[in-house]
């Protein structure tokens, strides 16, 4: 396994090109219009605020302003666990501007949060969502870094305790309910009505939305809230498991476990990303940083030099059966290019 330094003056060019190419791309295809409120952009813009805490280049903070003024009254129709995404950067934007605008915003759907969103039976958050689509009733991984993630951040933001319970309970939920006892890794989904995980795909990218999100979480929380223990051993678990089924190439396989499906560039970049974030965090031993280098020297050469990343699938709910996630065509995407970003940033 390559244990190499990697070319870090090459990293990064391709992370300046991937916000280049994420901020001046005009394109309305789905996977690529940042120009609405949802959860693609969301991602978008929550790597972008990290890009920028790695970079403090005031162009990129100008750009995340800019674009919550555009989307102002957009974000105000939205109320749906799956576009709680761009919110997340609402506490940073009230520290960086003083602007009372983001708190308040941010407080107002974090109360909705708390009191009113959607919930299974056994209490997760039910993945709900802005297309004209229901799931009652099923509980989705994505969820944490959609939605979790920003409660985690109003949390510290506010001291509120009751965002930090509720941020930690729902991490709990979402591991005990996806987290294979056989393998540590995630499945995509659970119906909580059926009590089954429905397809059982372990999904790649399903697992960096865990990977990458459970250490943002507890960084925000972590020395004024209590962190349980058994979140932290679930996530070693997960991590420990998905190391087992990096191929030789870096990446992972779009469904981990499937040899001759096609390998998956943004789950794998949220996995690595989760990876180097849990070992400078103290969550994770130092011996898994070579997996997360492998990774990026992947994602290096999956960045064209317009920016563009390659191999990226298209928006996938939980599929009717394994063979399924398959047939989900690759397409361009901001969640594929943030993810990117967000790995490559941690090594600026």
């Amino acid at each position: 396994m390559s244990g190499s330094p990697l070319n870090l003056k090459m990293i990064k060019i391709k992370a300046e090109l991937i916000y280049e190419y994420m901020t001046n791309d005009s394109s309305l295809e789905w996977g690529m219009d940042i120009g609405h409120w949802d959860w693609v952009p969301g991602v978008g813009v929550i790597s972008i605020l990290r890009y920028y805490e790695r970079t403090n280049d005031p162009k990129i903070m100008e750009y995340l302003i800019n674009w919550t003024r555009a989307h102002r009254d957009k974000s105000e129709h939205v109320k749906v666990i799956n576009g709680m995404a761009p919110y997340a950067i609402y506490p940073a934007l009230y520290r960086y501007t003083g602007d009372p605008y983001y708190l308040d915003a941010a407080k107002q759907i974090g109360n909705w949060m708390l009191v009113e969103a959607p919930r299974t039976r056994e209490g997760a958050f039910e993945h709900t969502v802005t297309e004209k689509a229901a799931f009652p009733e099923q509980v989705w991984a994505d969820t944490i870094f959609m939605a979790v993630l920003f409660l985690a951040r109003l949390a510290k933001q506010t001291r509120n305790t009751a965002y930090a319970e509720e941020a930690l309970n729902q991490t709990r939920l979402h591991l005990r309910l996806l987290q294979d006892q056989d393998t540590g890794v995630l499945f995509h989904g659970w119906n909580c009505a059926e009590g089954n995980h429905m397809s059982a795909a372990r999904w790649t990218r399903a697992n960096a939305w865990v990977a990458v999100g459970v250490p943002e979480i507890l960084s925000e929380l972590e020395g004024w809230a209590e962190i349980p223990a058994d979140i932290v051993q679930s996530y070693q678990r997960l991590i420990e498991g998905l190391v087992k089924y990096q191929a030789a190439n870096g990446l992972w396989h779009t469904v981990m476990d499937q040899s001759s499906f096609y390998f998956e560039a943004s789950g794998s970049a949220g996995i690595a990303c989760g990876i180097i974030r849990g070992i400078n965090q103290g969550l994770l031993d130092e011996s898994l940083r070579p997996y997360a280098i492998r990774s990026t020297e992947a994602l290096i050469d999956h960045t064209y030099d317009n920016g563009q990343v390659l191999s990226i699938s298209g928006g996938t709910p939980v599929m009717p059966t394994i063979q399924a996630y398959n047939d989900i065509e690759l397409i361009t995407t901001l969640y594929g290019q943030g993810l990117a970003l967000m790995l490559f940033s941690e090594w600026l």
